[in-house]
């Protein structure tokens, strides 16, 4: 068979094996990225050894993971980076060095390596965690934007940053003595690259961008993003940076310039092929015949590996002031080995580093803790609400949640509550402050916290779903109190602990997902809006006002499926469920009145 034909076969195989395990692990209700995996798993050269074409096949799903890292630094922009920034460069510096160290340390007195240079080298592999799998993980669940997600994703990019420099340094180990001269020169090309990236984005890319969407032809438009896309990454590549490094500095750079949501749109088919490609390329690398031969072996070092990392993120992210959910759930999204430790293993078997057996171990245990993570991920909001059943964990938590700052001229009194300053927040206080209703917004993001204050609006520095934060807030004398934040697991905390301090309070809130919206019924909210939901029911009212409706009708359609909890738009209710007595202004009250 020609070579060329033979790579062709050897794709659809993996995309079609990789289909199959996606489909499967759905109907098993199973993270789909698990599929990816088994299915490349069940074709590689451990299994049926239907794939002959293996480098190719490897080299085309780094595609996957350039887009993956390039639609990340879409989506989360400069701005976004900005304000976790601290965590990212303090929390993930430290958390890189301190597992080297301490992974170096405890190798060398066990036994497992022969060199300190080993247990540095072996620190190194086991510092990295998956973006990729992080990510898609984030994704699925909608937690990318949460602080959560925010945190995690920050000290993953500086781990992507770190591997660059790893892999800069990794020739100079057996001569230490030129360690901190390769250590240098890899910072200044960082630095470098770094400058000449944040002027292109200024002077550069934008008007390049707006003279290709001139041109009105997509496809010149998606041809150049992905040029942008690919050709950073290479060159970071040349540099001794790594590829995904590139393809998320790329993305950085189109995120402040408005065709960004438009090349998101059009890259997205793009990454989902190849990040598709990417996980099954990672199943291709498992030996499963090896994994049960040591599979004691592996199980143990993946109990360590994960255990040990999770007790090395947890503080460093409390340190850093952030509540205990967030280093929790950080702690668990970041306790596997990353996919590039693959990269970093390869090379340092080659230059001697490590044995055959260990490089064997190191694959086994990175893929059983790739594996894991989905798991653990969505596992998460459970693992939390047991551990705030634990007394002394809970008051932890609480010491960590402690209101930091309160604006003087706040008025607690027949108040209304607003947890969160976004974009939802600032019109919602807007206008209540222009009916003249005292207003206390709780915003925990520092951003935020400097818009209230040149704004003078009152504002409680902390986060919502602490109950020091809502006893500080008064909400037992408050009139009212409005949930708009994109944390789900701090939403239905928040709602939980309202009621728990004031029953009778009634709490307006925004569910991001249709399986919140019983939930946060369910634990007491008065009023549960879904934004997708509600842009349906304003496109459907202006549409039945051109066709010649009544507004009393429309109305009273609207409330109606107010009330049924949007059961027209979830088909995956079967029932009709009880009716819910909206929080509705007053016209609304008259106009159901009326109707009724």
């Amino acid at each position: 068979m020609q070579e060329d034909f033979r790579l062709i076969v050897d794709l659809v195989t993996v995309l079609a094996a990789a289909s199959f395990g996606g489909l499967l692990a759905a109907g098993l209700r199973l993270p789909v990225l698990l599929g990816y995996i088994f299915g490349g798993i069940v074709v590689g050269p451990t299994g049926l050894g239907l794939i002959k074409e293996l480098i190719q096949v490897e080299t085309l799903a780094q595609f996957g993971v350039a887009f993956l890292l390039f639609a990340l630094g879409v989506e989360f922009s400069l701005k976004q980076l900005n304000k976790v920034k601290a965590i990212a460069l303090g929390g993930g510096t430290l958390q890189v060095l301190l597992t080297i160290a301490l992974t170096a340390v405890l190798s060398i007195f066990v036994g497992w390596v022969e060199t300190p240079v080993q247990g540095v080298f072996l620190g190194g592999i086991l510092s990295l965690s998956s973006t990729a799998v992080v990510l898609r993980s984030l994704m699925e669940s909608n937690e990318t934007e949460s602080p959560q997600g925010q945190v995690t994703l920050g000290i993953l990019i500086i781990q992507d940053l770190a591997l660059g420099l790893m892999l800069a340094v990794l020739p100079a180990l057996d001569h230490p003595e030129s360690v901190s001269i390769e250590v240098i020169k890899a910072l200044s090309v960082t630095a470098l690259f770094a400058g000449l990236a944040i002027a292109a984005g200024i002077w550069l890319i934008p008007p390049f961008l707006r003279w290709v969407a001139g041109t009105e032809s997509r496809e010149l438009f998606l041809l150049s993003v992905i040029v942008l896309c690919l050709g950073i990454a290479l060159l970071t590549e040349s540099l001794g940076l790594s590829i995904e490094m590139g393809a998320f500095v790329a993305g950085l750079m189109i995120s402040e310039v408005e065709y960004a949501d438009q090349a998101l749109t059009y890259v997205e088919p793009l990454r989902d092929v190849f990040a598709t490609l990417f996980f099954a390329a990672i199943g291709m690398l498992i030996d499963p015949v090896f994994l049960v031969q040591n599979w004691e072996l592996i199980l143990g070092l993946v109990a360590i590996v994960m255990l040990g990392k999770f007790l090395i993120v947890v503080p460093l992210v409390s340190i850093f002031r952030y509540p205990l959910r967030v280093a929790i759930f950080a702690g668990l999204g970041l306790a596997q080995i990353g996919e590039f430790s693959f990269v970093l293993a390869s090379e340092g078997q080659k230059l001697g580093l490590v044995s055959r057996r260990v490089y064997l171990l190191i694959l086994g245990t990175t893929a059983v803790t790739l594996m894991v993570t989905p798991f653990l991920l969505k596992a998460t909001p459970t693992i939390l609400s047991l551990l705030e059943k634990v007394p002394f964990l809970q008051a932890w938590m609480n010491k960590l949640d402690m209101p930091q700052e309160m604006m003087t001229n706040a008025e607690l009194h027949d108040h209304v509550v607003v947890c969160g300053y976004g974009r939802i927040g600032q019109g919602i206080v807007a206008l209540l402050q222009s009916k003249g209703y005292p207003v206390l917004v709780i915003e925990d993001a520092e951003s935020k916290v400097q818009m209230l204050r040149s704004r003078q609006i009152p504002y409680l520095y902390g986060n919502c779903a602490s109950p020091f934060v809502l006893e500080k807030a008064e909400i037992s004398h408050a009139r009212s109190m409005l949930i708009a934040i994109s944390d789900p697991i701090s939403t239905r905390l928040c709602v939980q602990r309202a009621i728990g301090i004031s029953p009778e309070i009634d709490i307006v809130v925004r569910a991001e997902k249709d399986a919140d919206i019983d939930t946060l019924y369910q634990l007491g909210a008065k009023e549960v809006v879904h934004p997708t939901f509600e842009a349906s029911l304003e496109l459907t009212t202006h549409l039945l006002l051109c066709l010649g409706e009544s507004t009393q009708n429309i109305q009273s359609e609207i409330i109606a499926v107010r009330r049924s909890r949007y059961v027209n738009f979830r088909p995956e209710i079967a029932c009709v469920l009880p009716s819910v007595v909206p929080l509705l202004p007053n016209n609304l009250v008259e106009i159901d009145q009326k109707a009724s």
